[in-house]
């Protein structure tokens, strides 16, 4: 098994494709890039800039570039002897006319050879969609968009369909014969019955009128090739054909003003095996799982052999081919099995590196898959969280509660934030869940008294207040930290609603599987199968419920707030860190350590600058305060209220000193990112607008509040104040990247870059992460760096800390950590942990620990915590300094050191004085031989 040493993710769109990346690879290589990490590249929905909404996994997406330049970038990887880590997507497609399997279905319903294969309940209790799949697109009630005609009837090549704007949904085969039927007619009149082809059409809808009655599907799939290929022919040939049929469609399609000539579209519409509906419809009446409660992403049954295989036949063939060197599987939380799927993805790929994404919470262990490991939020929350300052948690408490007149905790508001999804989101899927759950309570003594209505309430209040994305029980093994997730959330729900603790406890009790003995075998499948529905339910509940409201809701400190984080933990120690670095190595020791990825909610640069704030509390207080008397004017009113509220407004404060550009040129740009993401933010709030249905009042007004305050003529005592404070943040800001990036390449784990990280990232969340990145830029500052390696490094060191806003000195750090990554490759990966003591007066200040292996150690040391120790705009070296903080080395330690970065040589067997190791470079990476070679 290939397993890099270090990954590159890249976002491919129709701008940045094959051939492109192709461009960067030498690049990537000689930054120190083992292996290139992919967004999906399949086939997705045209247009699409993140290839996560997939329409055909058989194919290549063209708009990334054509096979031969598909295959020239894998030449080009494999002479640069780099691998190739692939993200897939097995959860879930677009639900999109380029769809084949879905278009399929929508044409022939159960005669489909994949009709089970998306996650469609065709028996669903509501008659309006029973036996149909939902299809809530419209803009409005159906009736109102109906009646407006704008449903039309079409024809193309590739057959009939609805157009409701840009969405195309083809007709039941069978319908055809209504259209077709009603063209013969006057066609016969215009070129006579005898015309061979209206003899043509009329052995067409002989076939139509007969296929209801085909069961051979191989039958069936040649007459509609026949049926489809002779009406294109007859379209495209018979000019009279064309305009018969145009002229039917035409009135099908009614006339707006006029009701009754919308019935036979109606009726049409009510014979197809799709029922369109206004969107909000999915909100309480959903017969498909969706992604995320997302309408236009439906998941797949992958539990079924036949999808995992129609799905996975390209990708197992590329992988087994070399092309691909590892996978990334995305969100492995919606699959109904991921244990089962996982074994069965390694037993076809042995050889493959395999890492899930995987957001786990504080705590909780992944689960013994046969995979590598995760894609690092895990890694990304603790490093993160290494260099907030826990001392100041009171401060900020106060500070954040007087500020913003929040009272309720991190804890309260995540559960409100859960249960407002779950009502106003994913209500249909609970109303689903609710359905299966009674149709085992009415079988059983325990439930049979308990109303729906209350086991909706019960399931709501659990998932509300799960602790976790989900558990993996899947009635083969007891797991005691399984039942232990479903049991907190069983006491928190009773805990808060002790007049449902009945309904509580039953729920709990078909979760955890405590199903009498004498039950049958049928009655324990629905227990379980029950279970593993609730499983798949509660990752949606929390990504939407924690990752897009609570994280723009809770802002006590905005660089916690992340993807995998907890907001309520405010900072980690040294000790705790080395803690999980030991488990990482023990049980993941080739898992990703991530910083950034193209789903996190701020870059890594932005959250390494507000980790700042918490060594700075009073003064950020103060600034606070002044700012907020200050722009209570420039607040525009909407209905008797000052826009932004102060949460809003403390959001937007921390978000200025986080993202503000480092060149004056770019100032104008971030501007008008910021607007896109001021509105963003509080969209997903949901406090005062959202997505469904936005404010725009307050939207805009919050915006005009943006545009005053930082306008320069109007507002300058601002800047005044914020510039001066700006640059002493960004400064140790700086210094707390490279220290979380050098611990990031050392560490257990495989160091994973997100694209264009290797300079300053202060981009914000998607769509803003996936800008282009300037590739030129970052080569030609390569190149000159190399260049100027090779005259002195004294002078280049200089030089790099003299200008470090220009982000030379953080690639200059990554090309050097990776090189040594490269140079003792297995000391890396599987050297061991030792985390190192620190003596002396500024251990707090310093993080340490060595890998080790029989032949070769190295030690990372990481300052951290400066803002408050150091003075502004100093840097953390020399001698003076450090004074005799030391790190103790264990037994048996080299002499001599190589230190990375400057290429000095140090001494020191059992101890070495940071100052001496810190004299020209902010952060030290020291290589010692312990036995001669």
């Amino acid at each position: 098994m290939r397993i890099p040493r270090s990954t590159y993710r890249l976002q491919f769109t129709p701008d940045f494709g094959f051939k492109q990346t192709a461009e960067v690879i030498a690049y990537l290589g000689d930054l120190g890039i083992s292996d290139l990490y992919a967004s999906p590249v399949f086939r997705a929905r045209p247009g699409s800039t993140s290839g996560y909404d997939l329409v055909d996994p058989e194919a290549l997406h063209e708009e990334l570039g054509t096979p031969d330049e598909f295959n020239i970038l894998s030449t080009m990887l494999r002479d640069h002897h780099m691998g190739w880590l692939q993200d897939i997507v097995p959860n879930h497609m677009a639900y999109h006319a380029s769809n084949p399997y879905l278009t399929d279905i929508l044409e022939n319903g159960p005669d489909s050879p994949f009709y089970h294969y998306f996650d469609i309940d065709w028996k669903h209790h509501s008659d309006r969609i029973h036996g149909k799949v939902l299809a809530p697109f419209l803009g409005s009630h159906y009736g109102e968009v109906l009646e407006k005609g704008e449903l039309q009837l079409s024809y193309g090549e590739s057959g009939f369909f609805v157009a409701y704007h840009s969405l195309h949904f083809p007709l039941r085969i069978e319908t055809y014969h209504d259209l077709l039927s009603e063209a013969l007619t006057p066609m016969q009149r215009e070129v006579g019955k005898e015309h061979p082809h209206c003899t043509q059409l009329a052995g067409l809808l002989s076939i139509l009128k007969s296929l209801r009655q085909t069961h051979d599907s191989g039958e069936r799939y040649h007459q509609i090739r026949f049926i489809k290929q002779n009406i294109g022919d007859i379209y495209r040939n018979n000019r009279s054909f064309r305009k018969v049929l145009d002229e039917v469609l035409v009135v099908w399609n009614g006339e707006p003003g006029k009701p009754a000539s919308f019935n036979r579209l109606e009726a049409l519409l009510a014979d197809q095996w799709f029922r369109l509906a206004h969107w909000k419809v999915a909100s309480e009446e959903i017969n498909y799982r969706r992604f995320f409660g997302l309408n236009d992403l439906i998941c797949l049954r992958m539990e079924h052999q036949g999808v995992f295989e129609q799905t996975h036949a390209f990708i197992l063939r590329l992988a087994e081919e070399g092309v691909f060197s590892g996978l990334r599987i995305d969100h492995i939380d919606g699959l109904y099995d991921p244990a089962t799927y996982l074994q069965q993805l390694r037993s076809r790929l042995p050889d493959t590196f395999l890492v899930v994404e995987k957001i786990l919470a504080r705590d909780e262990s992944l689960p013994a898959w046969p995979i590598q490991g995760t894609t690092g939020y895990d890694f990304l929350n603790d490093l993160n969280s290494l260099f907030c300052g826990q001392v100041s948690e009171k401060g900020f408490n106060d500070l954040y509660r007087e500020f913003s007149g929040q009272r309720q905790s991190c804890e309260e508001l995540n559960y409100a934030s859960r249960k407002r999804i779950i009502e106003r989101n994913l209500f249909g899927d609970i109303i689903n869940l609710a359905h299966l759950l009674k149709r085992i309570a009415n079988r059983h003594r325990h439930g049979l008294d308990i109303p729906q209505g209350s086991l909706q309430r019960a399931l709501i209040e659990i998932l509300a207040h799960f602790p976790v994305y989900r558990t993996y029980l899947d009635g083969a093994t007891r797991c005691e930290t399984e039942l232990q997730a479903i049991e907190k959330a069983l006491s928190q729900a009773k805990k808060r609603n002790p007049d449902h603790q009945n309904e509580i406890d039953y729920v709990g009790r078909i979760l955890s599987g405590e199903i009498e003995s004498f039950r049958p075998h049928q009655e324990r499948r629905q227990w379980l199968h029950f279970t593993m529905r609730f499983q798949q339910l509660s990752g949606p509940v929390m990504a939407k419920g924690f990752e897009d409201t609570l994280l723009y809701v809770y802002n006590r400190l905005l660089s916690l707030n992340e993807v995998g984080g907890d907001p309520s933990r405010f900072g980690l120690s040294a000790a705790e860190f080395h803690d999980s670095c030991r488990r990482r190595h023990h049980s993941w020791p080739h898992t990703l350590n991530a910083t950034s990825t193209h789903d996190t909610k701020r870059g890594e640069d932005i959250r390494a600058r507000l980790n700042v704030l918490s060594e700075l509390p009073q003064e950020w207080r103060r600034l606070l305060q002044r700012w907020s008397r200050r722009h209570r004017s420039f607040k525009p009113t909407v209905r008797h209220h000052r826009v932004p509220d102060k949460n809003d407004e403390y959001f937007l404060y921390q978000t200025l000193v986080g993202a503000w550009p480092f060149a004056n040129e770019e100032v104008a740009d971030f501007r008008h990112r910021l607007k896109k993401y001021v509105t963003k933010s509080v969209r997903e709030a949901k406090t005062h607008t959202a997505w469904i249905e936005p404010d725009k009042a307050y939207e805009e007004a919050f915006l005009q509040f943006v545009e005053r305050i930082l306008d320069l003529q109007d507002n300058p005592v601002f800047y005044e104040e914020f510039l001066p404070f700006l640059q002493r943040v960004a400064h140790f800001g700086m210094l707390n990247t490279l220290s979380q990036t050098l611990i990031k390449i050392t560490a257990p784990g495989i160091p994973d870059f997100y694209q264009g990280t290797e300079f300053w990232d202060l981009n914000l969340v998607d769509p803003d992460n996936r800008r282009p990145v300037d590739f030129a830029r970052r080569r030609a500052a390569m190149q000159e760096i190399s260049r100027r390696e090779s005259i002195g490094l004294p002078g280049l060191l200089h030089d790099l800390l003299a200008h470090m806003d220009n982000g030379w000195i953080k690639l200059f750090l990554i090309r050097r950590g990776l090189r040594e990554r490269h140079r003792y490759p297995e000391l890396f990966q599987q050297g061991d942990y030792l985390p190192l003591e620190i003596t002396g007066p500024g251990r707090e200040h310093v993080i340490a620990f060595a890998r080790r292996q029989p032949e070769v150690m190295s030690v990372t040391i990481a300052p951290r915590l400066l803002a408050g120790w150091l003075e502004e705009g100093s840097l953390p070296l020399g001698r003076e300094l450090w004074g005799n903080t030391a790190l103790v080395l264990p037994g048996g330690s080299p002499f001599s050191w190589r230190e990375s970065f400057t290429e000095a040589h140090i001494s020191g067997e059992h101890g070495i004085l940071i100052g001496e190791v810190l004299q020209s470079f902010p952060v030290g990476l020291l290589i010692g031989q312990t036995a001669v070679p």
